[in-house]
């Protein structure tokens, strides 16, 4: 006989995970909409080089 047993701690750090990944988001998306243009497009395009996309 076999007893299946469900943890309480399971589901919190489940939640815990969505709710920290949801703040990620949402300071990436703040700080990237409060920055000046010209630093996103440098920060991409030197992204860009530095894994090897050609962007040229």
């Amino acid at each position: 006989m076999n007893a299946t047993t469900h943890s309480a701690a399971k589901t919190s750090t489940g939640l815990l995970s969505i709710v920290f990944v949801a703040l990620i988001g949402a300071t990436m998306l703040f700080v990237a909409g409060h920055a000046q243009s010209a630093t996103l497009h440098d920060a991409a395009h030197d992204m860009r080089h530095a894994t090897g996309f050609p962007c040229h």
